[in-house]
């Protein structure tokens, strides 16, 4: 069974074809296009290098397309892109502006150019439906809550292959099992034996901090928008919402420049004077650059405060996890955050630490009481895995 994961970026297509026999899943080719104008043309690129390549023969070669769409009206889960779907995307358009307009608009070529192939999305809030009730709110009026005001979560394929593979590397395959089997069986039912308590934290160009019991999640720093929580590249993370009140009277600002401002040039951009990238942040701290430094610290003290939110819940920890571009590469990052929390238990090996980059390892001290984790996430495999058990149930 071969199934097409499609990536969509605002301005992006990666795609990943995986091959699912009886058993065994296979990675059979991967690419992408950057700065893409018209998808269209992306698509049909895409299509022809996987023929070219000799990977199909036809688009009937695919069992399917699969999508890590992000966030929908009243749907979540592993569904179906139809039109009731797609209408329920729309409507998220002002609340993931940089990502649901990409999905609804690569979703609709792959529709046109594929109209016989199943196309399944996996919603990144489907890893927090069984998250406790109070994670999911805000103290706002019940009309606020009924019309969406709530905290959703993201980031879910990513921290759900951590879930998976934190529990086999502490060699839980019960709950390794029942993450495997989430979507399937729900987060009910209890696991035996003691608990598995493992915190996720995926630092990348966008970024966020899940906690994780027995392998369901029980909350996320990202609240009803991927813009909240840790500071983004150029998003800007947890605000006040007054703060947009004040600007939209003191500066005269209307929606749409906010939602600029706080889309493309907050986050760490914001703080650091107009750098989005670590290794640009990172080389101006190094000369001095004040602003590089202060959004270093932010980004470690940030990740610092939504881990200390979720060992409480958790009532300890037994697995600390790095994933994402800058959880797996960024040594001195994972340093700053684990620093002196060695009375909690967390205590990392430094010579293990500056040898990993991009690969899984175990990064904790010998005589640490919670295993630390570099594990590199593969949102895109868990897609896949997500769309065969669609298809296999349906």
């Amino acid at each position: 069974m071969k199934i097409l994961v499609a990536n969509l970026g605002s301005t992006s297509l990666k795609y990943r074809l995986f091959d699912f026999g009886e058993g065994e899943e296979a990675l059979v080719t991967r690419g992408g296009f950057e700065r893409v104008e018209d998808y269209r043309e992306a698509v049909d690129a895409c299509l022809r290098e996987l023929k070219e390549g000799g990977f199909i023969a036809s688009e009937d070669d695919l069992a399917a397309v699969g999508f890590k769409t992000v966030l929908a009206d009243g749907v979540t889960g592993c569904v179906r892109l139809d039109q009731r779907v797609l209408e329920a995307m729309e409507v998220g358009n002002t609340v993931a502006p940089a990502h649901n307009p990409a999905y609804l608009m690569g979703v609709r070529v792959f529709s046109e150019r594929m109209p016989r192939t199943p196309l399944i999305g996996l919603f990144e809030t489907a890893f927090y439906q069984w998250i406790p009730e109070t994670a999911k709110r805000y103290a706002v009026p019940a009309p606020w809550f009924e019309a969406g005001v709530r905290r959703w979560g993201f980031h879910g394929a990513s921290h759900k292959f951590i879930a998976e593979r934190s529990a086999e590397l502490m060699g839980r395959e019960d709950v390794a099992q029942r993450v495997r089997q989430l979507y399937v069986d729900g987060g009910a039912g209890q696991i035996e034996g003691s608990d598995l308590r493992v915190i996720s934290c995926h630092l990348g160009g966008s970024s966020s901090v899940t906690g994780i019991r027995n392998g369901v999640a029980i909350g996320n720093s990202m609240g009803m928008s991927p813009q909240s929580g840790l500071p983004n590249n150029n998003r800007v993370g947890d605000v006040d919402g007054f703060a947009l009140l004040h600007m939209m009277r003191t500066k005269g600002y209307g929606p749409d420049e906010i939602e600029r401002q706080l889309c493309r040039d907050a986050g760490l951009k914001g703080l650091s004077g107009g750098f989005n990238d670590l290794r640009d942040i990172q080389a101006q701290a190094a000369t001095g650059n004040e602003g590089a430094q202060l959004a270093l610290d932010f980004l470690i003290d940030e990740t610092r405060r939504w881990l200390g939110a979720y060992l409480v819940p958790l009532n300890g920890l037994d697995a600390l996890v790095f994933t994402a571009g800058i959880g797996e590469n960024r040594s001195e990052i994972r340093a700053g955050i684990c620093a002196e929390l060695d009375g909690l238990g967390i205590r990392l090996d430094p010579a293990k630490n500056e040898a990993v980059r991009a690969e899984e390892a175990e990064i904790s001290a010998a005589d640490s009481k919670t295993k630390i984790f570099v594990i590199p996430t593969n949102e895109e495999l868990v897609v896949g895995r997500e769309v065969k058990r669609f298809l296999e149930n349906n």
